[in-house]
């Protein structure tokens, strides 16, 4: 991603939900607590109302599938009352971030709501120029914005998101400023004509902030607690080594048949021969093991220490990374230049690789096929499953959430799409459905940052090199 990308994305978390803006304590409509621990069939069929034709159409015809989503959403809001239970949500960060979320969808809400009649209108769009200046020359609006936009930025620097010397881009400022601005004109809008609104546009305003409210603590809860009490100890996966020896047997194998090449290449035969016919790693196997004018950083940490600690000539004993063990020779220490002139530390060393990585299940739902993972990385996953699983079980059960039945309303699908949206002239989709959108990927997105890293070549971890 680049620096702008980055900037993009650093500019608008400063007026979405989530990350600690201005606080909007004012509770409208006597809401009460934020807990959602029973959801009513009318709020059942209110959250799956706006679902795809074709997901709700699977979901009628499967009752597995439904009580599977059933479980999700138990399981989601649990997590919230544990961290709410646990006092993770009186931490002032995550206390005010809750508000954001509460005064974002209420502005958006009630925004939609005011211009229902007019037909694409995009949020926000009816507050004038005008609302804008007259709110930053209020109280101290402005100033409060410059100092979030400071806290963002310095925030984004530390992480490593941006660069020392970012500075954002003007344009790109002044969108930030007035969406900013426009989220609270609309968020006290909404809290001035509250009681003049409809009962059902209020229940189901409330309904959404209280689940996103709980998807957010679902995710920090997880992300900063759950996280840390299900990562794999060396204990545990001693401990499952013992009690899958298939697996503990393989890697003895593996070390044993590495031990014996070592001895071979030790014992002065040609090394670039023992790699073309032993190493298990397909990128440098065709030359001898060969990588040249390696950088930096280019390498796993634990195969540049033992490359760099040896001189050239000389051959490393085995050198164990999560992708199995290597026998490492040292061809060259120096300065190469890149193709623009510069010079920089690099080496050139030779490798044979006795890989560890597992073979992977075949999995019928995935045509591309798994790819192999590291052993290691295998048994660490299933260890951390099951603790995380025997922890959300826990949780589920100190915090039993009650969903009424429900019927799965499927609305009428045009004869041969099958709930899909025609090809040509696709429809637009509204903010909700936007939101739900939004809401989907981030899960994907979530699913797949958790997941267990399964790079298909050995050693490497950028520049293409291993």
């Amino acid at each position: 991603m680049n620096t702008l990308s980055r900037a993009s994305l650093v500019l608008a978390v400063i007026f979405l939900a989530g990350l600690g803006l201005l606080v909007w304590k004012v509770k409208v409509g006597g809401h009460g607590s934020d807990s959602l621990t029973k959801l009513t069939k009318a709020d059942m069929e209110i959250i799956f109302k706006d679902a795809p034709p074709q997901a709700l159409k699977r979901l009628a015809e499967d009752p597995e599938l439904k009580k599977k989503q059933i479980e999700e959403i138990k399981q989601f809001l649990a997590v919230a009352e544990e961290a709410r239970a646990t006092g993770f949500a009186n931490e002032k960060e995550i206390k005010d971030d809750l508000e954001e979320i509460r005064m974002t969808i209420m502005a958006v809400s009630y925004d939609k709501e005011k211009n229902k009649e007019k037909e694409n209108l995009p949020p926000f769009s009816a507050i004038t120029k005008e609302q804008v200046d007259a709110f930053f020359q209020k109280d101290d609006n402005a100033a409060k914005f410059d100092a979030l936009v400071k806290e963002q930025i310095e925030k984004a620097k530390k992480d490593g998101r941006l660069p020392e010397d970012f500075e954002p881009p003007a344009e790109q400022l002044d969108q930030a400023k007035e969406q900013y601005a426009k989220v609270r004109i609309s968020a006290e809008e909404a809290k001035a004509n509250w009681s003049g609104l409809s009962e059902e546009f209020k229940h189901k305003t409330e309904l959404q902030i209280k689940l996103q409210q709980a998807q957010y603590l679902e995710q920090k809860y997880s992300a900063d607690v759950i996280a840390k009490k299900v990562k794999a100890t060396d204990d545990e996966i001693n401990n499952y080594l013992k009690t899958h020896p298939e697996e503990a047997k393989a890697i003895e194998e593996k070390k044993n048949k590495a031990n014996e090449i070592l001895q071979r290449a030790k014992a002065g035969e040609d090394f670039a021969k023992l790699a073309t016919e032993f190493s298990e790693d397909p990128g440098s196997k065709k030359d001898g093991g060969l990588y040249k004018d390696v950088g930096k950083g280019a390498m796993v940490p634990e195969f540049e220490k033992a490359a760099l600690a040896l001189e050239p000539g000389q051959i490393s004993d085995l050198v164990e990374t999560k992708y199995g063990y290597h026998i490492i020779k040292l061809e060259r220490k120096g300065v190469s230049k890149d193709k623009d002139g510069k010079e920089s530390d690099t080496y050139d060393a030779r490798h044979i690789l006795i890989s560890t990585m597992s073979a992977p299940a075949a999995d019928p739902t995935n045509p591309m096929g798994a790819q192999p993972q590291p052993l290691k990385e295998k048994m660490t996953s299933e260890i951390e499953k099951e603790k995380e699983k025997k922890i959300l079980d826990e949780i589920v059960a100190r915090h039993p959430i009650e969903i009424e039945d429900f019927e799965i309303k499927v609305p009428p699908m045009p004869e041969g799409q099958n709930g899909m949206p025609p090809t040509g002239n696709q429809p637009q989709l509204d903010q909700k459905q936007m939101e739900e959108l939004q809401k989907k990927i981030k899960e994907m997105q979530e699913k797949q940052k958790n997941a267990p890293k399964t790079e298909s070549k050995p050693e490497p971890k950028k520049d293409g090199k291993k």
